[in-house]
This record gives C-alpha cells, structure tokens and sequence, in this order.
C-alpha cells in the first residue's frame, strides 16, 4: 500500500528490526506503572524462579497478575506454551494487546486460579515471568495506556553528524501529529496478507480466502515453508501439504488438519484457528480502509478539523467501516464514501449471522497519531554494517498506536535516492 507522508523532513533511511534486541517494546499499564524489561535484555539472561505472594483473599481475588518477557516469540505462541506448561486454559488466560513478534518486549498478563507449583516451575528460552500480584480483575484487549518504544534504527546510509541532524529536524515536526496509519503488523508482517484474507471473507470467498491465506508466498520466508505454499497452490493436495508444512506454521497446519479430513470444508478449516485470531481479518481490512481514506486527506492536505468532520479529542476521525458506522459530512463524507465505493464496500459486508468473527458494528479512529516524549539516545557507528551509522530513539504511543508507523514517516526509505556505496559513505 502506498500511504503518503505528511512531513517534509530529509529522509533518514536505515532498516528496523536488523537485529531482535533492537526493537523493545514496555507496555504502559493503565496507571502509568511500564512493564519494563529486566532479563532478557541480559546477556546471559539470569534464570530467576517465578515468586507468587500469598493469596489473601483467594474468594475474592481469582486473577494472577504477573509480567511477561518475550524475545522473538509471538505472543499467542506465548500464551499458548505457558497454557501448556501450567496446566490452564488459554481461555483463562487474558492479556491486554498483542505484542511485535521479531522484538523484546514485556507485557502484563492475567491467569484465572493457575497451579502455582506448575507455575513457579514454567521455565522456556525466550519468555520470562516476574512481578505477580493478585487481582479481582481479569485483563482483557486495551486494558493498558500505551506502550514505550526503545529502538536502534541500522545501515543509516549518513554521517553520524547529519543523522542526528535529521532526527532533531523530524523531532521538531512531531508537535501537530503524523497520519496514524495503521502499521505492518496489523496486516501480517511481511506476508501483508491479513487484509487480502479478510476482504475474501467478508465477500464469502471462503476457498479463495483460505487458499490465500496458505499458499501466498512472502519476501524472506525459509525455502521448506516457500516450497510447501508452491506445491499447494499447484496441487490442491492437503495430505501432502500437511507433511510439508512445519510444525512451526501452526495456524497453516490447522487448517491443512481439517481440510485433510472433508477437503471442501473450507469454512470449517477457517473455524479452527483461535477465535481472536479469526476476528483479526475482518479487523485488517477495516484497518485497510482507514488508510485508504487518510492517505487520501494526506494528498489533500486536509489533516485538520473541517466541516462535516466527526472530532474525538479535538482531532478529526476516519471510518472504520461496518454495519453501524455512520459516514462523516461534506468534504471527508466524500473522502470515505469515495474509497468505499472504489473497493466495492457496503455495509452490510460486515453483517454475517454464520459467522460472527467477520461482523463489525465499525466505528471511528483519530486520523493524527501524537508521538510522545520522543527522544535521540545515541548515534553512533553501526556496528553490524560497515561504513553505515546506528541511531537510538525513544518515544511512547497511546494503545492502538504503531511505532513502526512513527519511523517510516521519519526513515521515508522511498524517498532516498539510490547511490553507490562510495557515494553513501560521503554523505
């Protein structure tokens, strides 16, 4: 998707994400207390027993609070191992967000009644349990404030002198907000093919949606997983699918279990992911027309209050379309109902009685992300490419929020233009 950006600033360029330890994330709890990170960011990380205090009202206090780290783990892989381990439902167990998967992060989760000694023996690479505390409440989706990003952007094609340069210069932009676009995660990562998915669903493509969802290759996926997705798509053979996929491909293999089983049952094998999984494509392509409709105010340039607009806080909201959700007046009415009709959107796309996980009531987002207490830590030469310059930034977002969205606006990598290595090395 090609979203514009709203600042003016010299591109940065760089790469996120080059090496896990470089991208942290902290969840905010509601009270403003940060989940902060403090063990796996060691190396090598200690191996510290979970300590649970004593009950002191177990009638009235059935939640176990306790954070979570996790490094290069998805966090319904998380949860899903430490249901294993414990011996409690992932059900019983609540959490307030999904968290980066190619990231270290730390975030607060809630157990109903666990086994406490199965749980102070829960031991796996990668996830690190600590600060439990009882509760009445359960934590559910957006029980937090926020989250606090610590991030090293790498191979910054510039001296360290203009990279800081740059950075002050984007930081200096940040007080009226950038577009608040939805990020990459919310549309798969790399694969960018949530969305895709959910469109299908939502038109009742259900075997269009679901072979798309196996067999669409990605940039950068192992050769076992790419070549497993090719032979599918070129056979329609489950059985053999099922054999080639890895274990690892979780979801994939789900869905290969069912339609091995009733090989046109392509409903049934969408209904054996997770429910919160399910719920997660309709979501992304809502998410994909919120950007539609902001790239569009963004060429415009209509990023402030106007007539017809609906305001939260003060800030103009975009559409999140479903069954419910009221278009806006005048000039952004047109803007919203102008993307619906070029993607062939009516509302009642999001009304399906069989399949509840693709309805949506829809509802309204601020179109201006505000960026808070952003900060330059360091500059400095990168250590992992020669010749390249590392920068550390960190700033906090409001829940719902993407840091990945912060920092293309700030990196622009499109806008760079293309220079040898030499040439790189002079700037």
């Amino acid at each position: 998707m090609d979203l514009p950006y709203s600042t003016k600033t010299s591109p940065l360029g760089g790469q996120l994400k080059r090496r896990i330890e470089d991208f942290q994330v902290e969840e905010i709890l509601e009270d403003g207390t940060i989940c902060a990170i403090e063990q796996l960011n060691l190396n090598p990380p200690p191996r510290i027993n979970l300590s649970i205090p004593e009950n002191p009202n177990p009638r009235k206090f059935d939640q176990l609070h306790v954070r979570m780290e996790k490094f290069n783990i998805e966090t319904t892989f998380a949860i899903r191992n430490l249901s294993r381990g414990t011996g409690n439902s992932v059900k019983r167990i609540g959490y307030a967000g999904l968290k980066d998967k190619r990231a270290l992060t730390c975030q607060r989760i809630s157990m109903w009644r666990p086994e406490i000694e199965k749980l102070k023996r829960f031991g796996m690479r990668g996830i690190a349990l600590h600060h439990a505390e009882w509760s009445d409440q359960r934590i559910d989706l957006g029980d937090a404030r926020g989250n606090k990003f610590r991030i090293t952007i790498r191979d910054i094609p510039h001296m360290m002198g203009d990279t800081e340069k740059r950075i002050q210069e984007f930081s200096n932009t940040l007080v009226n907000g950038i577009p608040n676009y939805y990020g990459e995660q919310r549309f798969g990562g790399i694969r960018n093919i949530t969305h895709v998915v959910g469109k299908l669903l939502l038109e009742g493509k259900m075997e269009e949606a679901v072979m798309e969802y196996l067999t669409k290759p990605s940039e950068g996926e192992e050769d076992i997983v790419a070549e497993a997705r090719k032979n599918l798509k070129d056979t329609h053979d489950f059985p053999r699918a099922l054999k080639e996929f890895p274990d690892k491909m979780h979801f994939e293999v789900i869905m290969l279990n069912q339609l091995v089983q009733v090989p046109t049952d392509f409903a049934g094998a969408f209904q054996r992911l997770p429910q919160k999984t399910r719920y997660l494509f309709t979501h992304a392509y809502q998410s994909h027309l919120f950007n539609l409709i902001v790239a569009e105010r963004v060429k415009k340039g209509l990023l402030y209050p106007m007539d017809g607009d609906v305001l939260e806080n003060g800030i103009p909201t975009a559409l999140l379309p479903g069954s419910q959700t009221a278009i806006a007046k005048g000039i952004p009415g047109d803007i919203e109902q102008g993307v619906l009709t070029k993607e062939g959107v009516h509302p009642k796309l999001f009304n399906n009685p069989k399949l509840g996980e693709l309805s949506s009531w829809g509802a309204r987002k601020p179109i201006l992300l505000r960026v808070h207490d952003f900060q330059l830590e360091k500059v400095e030469k990168d250590a992992f490419y020669e010749g390249k310059t590392a920068a550390t930034v960190s700033f906090w977002l409001d829940k719902g929020a993407y840091a990945t969205t912060a920092l293309r606006e700030l990196m622009k990598n499109d806008q760079l233009p293309i220079v040898s290595t030499n040439e790189t090395e002079e700037n």
